[in-house]
Order: C-alpha cells, then structure tokens, then sequence
C-alpha cells in the first residue's frame, strides 16, 4: 500500500474548511473513497458537499 495526500475543501460554519489527509491505499481511487469515507464520519457531510481539488502521491 502506498501513502496519499488527499487536498480538498468541504462547507463549514464559517465558509469553507480546507483539509488535508494522509491516506494508505493502493491506488488514488481508493484514496479518495477513503477520504470521503474519513470526513464523512467525523463532519457528518454527504459526499456531494466534500470537494476533493487533488491526490498526490
């Protein structure tokens, strides 16, 4: 499994909140399933809200 950077922003309280996630997975798909797995739960927000600008490598 490799380490991604997933960058994004989602709608907060005060504007938007951008955020920045470590994530290990083994390919940039499911990094990005995985990060929206991990700002689901912990913000309560559906996938529609999260916007995802980026995943590095």
């Amino acid at each position: 499994m490799s380490a991604f950077t997933v960058r994004g922003s989602f709608p907060a309280r005060f504007g938007e909140q951008e955020f920045e996630k470590q994530v290990d997975a083994p390919n940039e798909d499911v990094a990005v399933e995985r990060a929206y797995t991990q700002l689901g739960s912990q913000h309560g927000l559906k996938r529609p809200k999260i916007t995802i600008d980026g995943v590095d490598a």
